[in-house]
């Protein structure tokens, strides 16, 4: 188990994704998934109010409303590490303070639960300042239905006035920040402040779209491969010299120690500085399999240099 920052939150080092419940993945799968998780050591769930509103018919909220229902069922409610989001779901846009507080209480109906363990700014909300938007998350956290929050997608400068917001004024602070990083994005996270700030502030890093998009699974490797999955067409932006060169890179590592390429991804990612759980999602058992192997998998000082110099950023 890992800590996260500043928090008591003591979690399994892989935060399993929640997006694909209701869209790829529906409840029965959900619950086998979810499942296997537990039963394997994990215990920290990712999820937002906005999964799965993209999909034709839902209205958002599927996720968690699925998550909400295993644990009651289960049970579990204490062994579960619960993570969601606020500012994207369609009746509830943005990081207006009524907004967030309306917005954790819908939640909580969702999730079946009386209190988030981790509540994040999903998206900034440059509309509302940023002081009453902390306000309000504070207001949840005095209130115990939220733990403890965190910001997500944010960028340096805004991540940087908000820690100082929360000191000045004494309000609830960030423990976490959720990026976009992975073995072939890694340029942003890496050279663009986040990091800094992270090891600075001893924030927790738990990035998303950590196979990027199911890229670094292997499964796609020419636009042929892209019809594999319904979510297959967000690989294809890494079809290029530079996704072909990082494959080529994660094939020759799992060939060599007998593993997937999601699990050499994974275990690349826990091998990075300030990375606590990487978050990544699976609509089925096989699917999940790798997934937890890669936080078993502890990668060579020759591997990791065999991968750092196949996806140098400045190789894009």
């Amino acid at each position: 188990m890992v800590q996260i920052g500043d928090s008591q939150l003591s979690v399994f080092p892989l935060n399993l994704g929640g997006n694909v419940f209701g869209y790829t993945a529906d409840q029965a799968a959900s619950f086998e998934v979810l499942d296997a998780f537990l039963e394997a050591g994990g215990n920290f769930v990712d999820t937002a109010d906005s999964y799965s509103s993209w999909v034709t018919g839902n209205s958002g909220g599927e996720s968690e409303a699925i998550i909400g229902e295993w644990m009651e069922s289960r049970g579990n409610r204490d062994r579960v590490v619960v993570a969601t989001k606020v500012s994207q779901h369609p009746d509830r846009q943005g990081l207006s303070g009524e907004n967030v507080v309306k917005a954790c209480e819908d939640s909580l109906r969702r999730l079946r639960t009386d209190r988030i363990d981790l509540y994040y700014a999903h998206f900034d909300d440059h509309d509302t300042p940023l002081e009453e938007t902390l306000a309000a998350f504070d207001r949840l956290v005095t209130d115990g239905k939220v733990r403890y929050v965190a910001g997500s997608n944010y960028e340096p400068d805004r991540i940087e006035e908000a820690l100082a917001i929360q000191a000045r004024d004494g309000l609830a602070r960030w423990v976490a920040l959720q990026p976009h990083y992975n073995l072939v994005e890694r340029d942003e996270y890496e050279n663009g402040g986040r990091r800094e700030i992270a090891e600075r502030e001893n924030l927790a890093v738990l990035p998303y779209f950590s196979l990027a998009k199911g890229f670094l699974t292997g499964k796609y490797r020419d636009e042929s491969d892209l019809g594999k999955s319904p979510r297959g067409g967000g690989a294809a932006a890494y079809l290029n010299d530079h996704g072909h060169r990082v494959l080529a890179a994660l094939d020759q590592v799992a060939a060599d120690r007998g593993a997937e390429p999601a699990s050499v991804a994974i275990a690349w990612l826990l091998a990075q500085p300030t990375i606590t759980a990487p978050v990544a999602s699976a609509r089925n058992r096989a699917q999940l399999e790798p997934l937890l192997a890669g936080v078993e998998l502890q990668l060579t000082a020759g591997e990791l240099e065999l991968l750092d110099q196949a996806s140098d950023p400045a190789t894009v």
